[in-house]
């Protein structure tokens, strides 16, 4: 722990103290020097989504085909959490919340300005008025669809898993658990930690930044203050951050989820009243189409790396390259949070609704905002809104005062705003603090003021002296290292998952079939005690071969040619029995190691193993067919399981309908 005078604090040292130097370190240099830093990091950004873009397509493609993959899988019955938990919240207020975090106040930001810059778009001039609204259509939902939301549902499914159901930390370092083991508690989990924290940080100080420049530009089309200055962004950051800190201090289950189900409320009450009082049946029809075009388009869009169309590389940077990035940096926020909030829920049951719900709405709201205003342009503004597309900060209030009631849905916007602007700065701080405190279960109070102080000083810091799209680039490029590690997430949870269902379905032991009870005592010592090398090979040398001694003279007798071998390195024993067929019936027993869990190792109420290996004896088939431990049989119970395999074989090369496969002469007029 700090200590800061006579402040208790939480915060964890390795990953505090190097996160705010870096924070504060970027943001100063920003403001002190903003066009030296813009230029530096726009050649760097330039560099990655010129050279590297191909990175993102498959990154992001990845993303998307692995989480369809599991939803549909063994794995989807996985809940987060114990198989008996429930989900936290109800299904209203969590899908509320995923919402108002995962995209906020971008939605009022671009709803109307993404479509109208596609629509006016110079690379796009040359084509016709139809084509040009459909394709603006088509890139919105492309940008804002499964895409983005399976980016967080990555980190946020990965967060859930591994703190839920290892019970481990609420922290990005959990997800590499099956990778790192205990080292995530050193140095390269504070590493993944501080990356965590600070892109959050970038991130959230950009959006909230760009927030308070459009609520400026509101409350001035309103009249209520004479003009966009900082004077007046200071006051309106003062408020809002204030109101976030209130938040963020009376916890998620209150200021966010209260904040976030009025928002959802807001923003239904304002679509529906766009959709009513605009053009209706335009906005249903091109829902319609826009949404079939969507999937018929899907997997061009989702590989396409406009190669052969040159002259369009330059928006594809800008856009889609620069959306892919911009939502891979907000991934560690919106994860964190996601995974918060998901506690109790199925994998399916995450997935599908992270994909699809969020996906939804936003094409519809995409639709209804962006089809009104290119059907406003071009039927009764005569090209008022395509010539604001360069000033989103303004376009929706000029889109509004289309509408009937302007002042009063202005108004209503403003406070969705506001509403998303709070929900978000008081989400992250509860986000970053997380982070900064390995997730401790109790923090005091002051350290979510500092958070929200620190955020407010610097977005303000920014605002006055240009530097906010330097540091929004800076985010930008964080986004190349995190999706690296986004890759590393989807092995480690393939890993993870794999080992859990094969837990839960794993049957007894064959070797406990046989039992009996009569010898359990000795079976008890076997089953808590670990085996060397010796002690193996002794009883492959002893038990398992007087077995197949037995079994080779009882074969004899009956006429059965059966032969024994014995061979080292490792040391096996077989029994061979053969017959015209491709694979001979083999019966053998080698010896086999395997590594110990470093939880067996360190756990006080087992015997302690010798070094990190035990041993077994495993047996083995001539078909290829996995074998199993048999370290537990008796001479007697060894041979009856011999027999059950012979019998197997028996009745397989005895059916006519396998004989083609089995039989030595076919399998030769095959070659």
């Amino acid at each position: 722990m700090i200590y800061f005078r006579n402040f208790k604090s939480t915060f964890s040292k390795g990953i505090t103290i190097p996160s705010l130097i870096f924070i504060i370190g970027v943001c100063v240099l920003s403001a002190i020097y903003p066009n030296l830093t813009q230029n530096l990091l726009d050649t760097i950004k330039s560099f990655i989504f010129v050279n590297l873009n191909w990175v993102y397509v498959w990154s992001v493609t990845i993303f998307v085909l692995f989480l369809v993959y599991l939803m549909f899988s063994k794995f989807g019955s996985i809940r987060l959490g114990a198989n008996d938990s429930k989900p936290q919240y109800s299904f209203f207020s969590w899908i509320s919340m995923l919402f108002a975090a995962g995209m906020g106040i971008g939605l009022m930001y671009f709803s109307v300005a993404e479509p109208m810059q596609h629509f006016s778009a110079d690379v796009f001039a040359d084509n016709p008025v139809t084509e040009r609204a459909k394709d603006a259509q088509l890139f919105t939902f492309f940008h804002w669809g499964i895409h983005a939301w399976a980016i967080y549902g990555i980190v946020g499914l990965a967060l859930s898993y591994f703190a839920y159901r290892y019970r481990l930390p609420l922290s990005l370092r959990s997800c590499f658990y099956p990778l790192l083991k205990n080292r995530i508690n050193g140095k390269w989990g504070n590493v993944i930690d501080v990356f965590a924290l600070c892109s959050t940080f970038f991130g959230i100080t950009t959006t909230l930044g760009f927030g308070v420049v459009q609520i400026n530009s509101g409350l001035e089309t309103l009249n209520i203050v004479p003009e966009t200055s900082f004077f007046y962004q200071l006051l309106i950051v003062v408020v809002l951050i204030s109101l976030s800190i209130i938040s963020a201090m009376t916890g998620v289950n209150k200021g966010v989820k209260l904040l976030s189900s009025i928002n959802i409320i807001g923003v239904i009450v304002l679509l529906l009243f766009v959709l009513f009082l605009g053009p209706t049946v335009h906005l249903i029809g091109g829902f319609t189409e826009g949404l079939g075009n969507y999937i018929t388009e899907f997997f061009q869009l989702t590989f396409s790396t406009h190669t052969y169309e040159e002259d369009t590389l330059p928006w594809f940077y800008n856009w889609t390259i620069l959306y892919w990035a911009w939502w891979i940096s907000w991934a560690p926020y919106v994860g964190l949070f996601i995974a918060k909030i998901s506690k109790g829920r199925t994998i399916k049951e995450f997935i599908a609704a992270v994909l699809i719900l969020p996906t939804l709405f936003n094409f519809i709201w995409m639709s209804v905002f962006g089809n009104s205003a290119i059907w406003f342009d071009t039927h009764v503004a005569e090209g008022a809104l395509s010539q604001l597309a360069s000033d989103p900060d303004a376009l929706m209030f000029r889109f509004l005062e289309y509408m009937p009631l302007s002042s009063i849905t202005s108004g209503l916007v403003i406070a969705i705003i506001v509403i998303f602007f709070v929900t978000s700065a008081d989400s992250g701080i509860f986000v970053m603090n997380s982070i900064a405190t390995k997730n401790a279960a109790k923090s005091p109070k002051w350290q979510v003021v500092w958070w929200g102080v620190l955020l407010a000083v610097l977005a303000l810091l920014l605002l006055n002296a240009g530097g906010l799209k330097a540091l929004q680039t800076m985010t930008l490029i964080t986004a190349l290292p995190f999706t690296a590690i986004m890759l590393l997430f989807i092995v480690s949870l393939m890993k993870a998952l794999t080992i859990d269902r094969n837990y839960y379905e794993r049957e007894f032991s064959v070797s406990s079939v046989p039992w009996s009870g009569e010898y359990w005592k000795e079976r008890l010592k076997q089953i808590v005690s670990f085996k060397n090398h010796s002690s193996v090979d002794h009883f492959i040398l002893n038990t398992v071969r007087k077995g197949f001694e037995e079994l080779q003279k009882e074969f004899a007798d009956n006429g059965i040619d059966a032969k024994i071998n014995v061979r080292d390195n490792p040391t096996s024993i077989e029994i061979e029995i053969r017959h015209d067929v491709v694979n001979n019936f083999v019966y053998g027993v080698k010896n086999q190691v395997k590594k110990v869990s470093d939880y067996l190792i360190d756990e006080d109420n087992l015997p302690d193993p010798e070094g990190q290996k035990t041993y077994y004896p495993k047996t083995y088939f001539g078909d290829a067919r996995e074998g199993y431990d048999v370290q537990y049989f008796t001479k007697n119970e060894l041979i009856s399981d011999v027999l059950k395999h012979y019998e197997r074989f028996m009745e397989i090369i005895s059916e006519e309908q396998n004989e083609m496969f089995i039989s030595s002469n076919a399998n030769k007029n095959m070659k």
